[in-house]
């Protein structure tokens, strides 16, 4: 659903654009005070050689000769802009490197310590020019609803899937789990997702699918509800700890309900029956590695043969809003227009997603926390 430029939902979702955060590479604070050293220490060495290899052209009003004591005591006075006039240049040459070396070192000096000014200036201009850009063509993504462990292990799963980093947003109330999910690339937004303009600020009504893995039931009752306001076209997929709860979150709007607890249940009892079985479950709900679960569209070249004639191992066909066993009457002929899930190897690609996860396990390493 979109919204015209005078709808109120669109006026609230320009004033609260500043509650987004987006993730962000930049060295710590440590790395930039050195770096600043560092670069300042440079104009200072270079202003000391040039004054040093042009000592005979100074005139010291103390007497004696210019050295190095001396041109570095000039430079210093000098790039500070203090200008004691003790030491001052005497020769045609020695005034021509003035006016034209150190006279720009010194502005680079000077640039050099208000530099940290100008950095958070320009740090804010292009962190507001990020966001407005980011809520300008921000469309079709998946809004995440809460970051624990099941938000985040649903986040992982869409990625070995191929879903690009970019295109997840995280909305949960706490602002440390937004900014872990900064550290981890994810753009996030703090905030009740059970208020519509917080859902607004994450672009909710411009979004392909919702995934709602709140703590409470309740509360995913009501997000579910809030997301189907805002949109009657984004999918809503939620999980619930009981299964009472079940018909209520499908009659709030979500598409597809997951039990949490019957679920781990399940995969218990089959694991205690069965563990090889077990085992294998837990691979095919992995897309990183091993065997994966997988949907995909019916090739030309299957279309008018049987589920059991394709490459892939398949497990059901979906043909319209129907879900059918490979082995169904009805399935046994393919249609180009059916769905097919099969069974198939982690492409090399998810071995990549695994390794990146891997890695931030490990630490964060050069992410930090972006500015709100």
């Amino acid at each position: 659903m979109r919204f015209p430029a005078s709808h109120p939902a669109r006026a609230r979702a320009d004033d609260l654009s500043h509650g987004a955060s987006l993730p962000r590479y930049a060295p710590g604070p440590l790395a930039q005070v050195i770096r600043r050293l560092l670069m300042a220490l440079a104009v200072l060495a270079t202003a000391v050689v040039l004054v040093y290899f042009d000592r005979a052209g100074y005139h010291d009003n103390q007497g004696g000769e210019v050295g190095f004591i001396d041109s570095l005591y000039y430079v210093t006075v000098s790039l500070s802009t203090t200008g004691y006039g003790d030491v001052v240049p005497a020769t045609d040459t020695a005034r021509l490197i003035t006016t034209f070396l150190i006279t720009p070192l010194r502005v680079l000096f000077l640039i050099i310590l208000v530099g940290t000014t100008l950095e958070v200036l320009t740090e804010r201009t292009r962190d507001q020019w990020r966001l407005s850009h980011w809520r300008k063509n921000l469309r079709d993504h998946t809004v995440i609803v809460g970051f624990g462990t099941k938000g985040r292990s649903a986040a992982e799963t869409l990625m070995s899937a191929g879903l690009a980093r970019d295109q997840i947003v995280v909305v949960d109330p706490s602002t440390k789990v937004v900014e872990l999910a900064n550290v981890d690339g994810y753009a996030g937004v703090v905030g009740d997702a059970t208020r519509s303009d917080v859902l607004i600020r994450a672009r909710a009504d411009r979004a392909k699918q919702v995934v709602i893995s709140t703590q409470r039931d309740d509360t995913a009752v009501l997000v579910a509800l809030t997301v189907r306001q805002l949109s009657t076209t984004v999918r809503i997929v939620a999980s619930v700890r009981e299964e009472e709860n079940v018909p209520l979150l499908r009659q709030s709007g979500a598409d597809a309900v997951i039990t949490s607890a019957s679920a781990v249940g399940r995969m218990l009892g089959l694991s205690v029956i069965s563990p090889s079985s077990g085992a294998v479950m837990e691979d095919l709900i992995q897309h990183s590695k091993g065997l994966s679960l997988r949907e995909r569209p019916v090739t030309k070249a299957e279309a008018g043969r049987s589920p059991r004639e394709t490459d892939d191992l398949v497990v059901s066909v979906i043909r319209g809003h129907q879900l059918l066993p490979f082995d169904a009457p009805d399935a046994a002929t393919l249609e180009l227009t059916d769905r097919l899930v099969v069974i198939q190897r982690a492409r090399p690609e998810d071995a990549k997603v695994l390794a990146d996860k891997e890695k931030r396990e490990r630490g964060p390493g050069s992410w930090r926390i972006p500015r709100r």
